[in-house]
């Protein structure tokens, strides 16, 4: 059994006992939490496609850690005009554990 959930404006294909890093969510390490945007659910009982989100459909999960990615840096040249910018950047994110599946 999986689902299509929409979190953080990305959509996600999650099972039960994964692990996945959504952009930053509100909440302490171990604190659980829920979603209620489900695209799609897939189960050996039969399918059910929302539209847009199933209704009555939720995954539930655990907060296994806040923390942030790698860095990234940014470098703007212009050439012949002595003009260097480096800049860097480093994203947070939530790392969940998807619990529950509730169709």
């Amino acid at each position: 059994m999986y689902a299509v959930v929409e979190m953080g404006g990305q959509q996600f294909k999650v099972k039960e006992g994964d692990a996945v890093k959504v952009e930053k969510i509100e909440g302490d390490e171990g604190q659980s939490v829920s979603f209620d945007k489900i695209l799609l659910i897939m189960s050996e009982s039969g399918n059910k496609i929302g539209t847009p989100y199933v209704e009555g459909a939720s995954v539930e999960g655990q907060i296994l850690a806040q923390a942030r990615h790698r860095k990234v840096l940014v470098f703007k040249y212009k050439r012949r005009k002595g003009y260097q910018k480096l800049q860097g950047h480093r994203q947070r994110f939530t790392k969940i554990r998807i619990t529950k599946i509730n169709g």
